[in-house]
């Protein structure tokens, strides 16, 4: 069973500790565009069931973004965890595959031959 997950783009300005206590666990992506990395948020009790179910040290997540239109295969770089509470603080992807990027490469493909 594939590990997946869904994150939403961090609104600017947002304070790290404000969205841990609305229940958000903030997170970056690296990768998915050259340097370029997006920094996100997601639910932290999807994200505590997700790392339960993972194996290894760095496991292949399915990382989808609705407001960017983005989906791919991440790997799983860093969970930061809290030293006495022992929760998820911030979380760290990196991007291997972008599905939305190899689909728009095959059909500008198709178009010139």
């Amino acid at each position: 069973m594939p590990l997946t997950i869904e994150c939403q783009k961090r609104p600017e300005g947002s304070k790290p500790r404000a969205l841990r206590r609305s229940g958000l666990l903030p997170a970056v992506l690296y990768g998915h565009n050259g340097r370029e990395s997006i920094s996100l948020v997601m639910n932290s009790k999807q994200f505590g069931d997700l790392l339960k179910a993972s194996s290894g040290k760095k496991p292949e997540v399915q990382l989808t973004i609705p407001e960017l239109s983005w989906s791919g295969t991440t790997v799983l770089q860093e969970v930061q965890i809290h030293p006495w509470k022992k929760f998820p603080y911030h979380v760290s992807f990196f991007a291997t595959k972008s599905e939305t990027a190899e689909t728009a490469e095959t059909a500008e493909t198709a178009e010139t031959v």
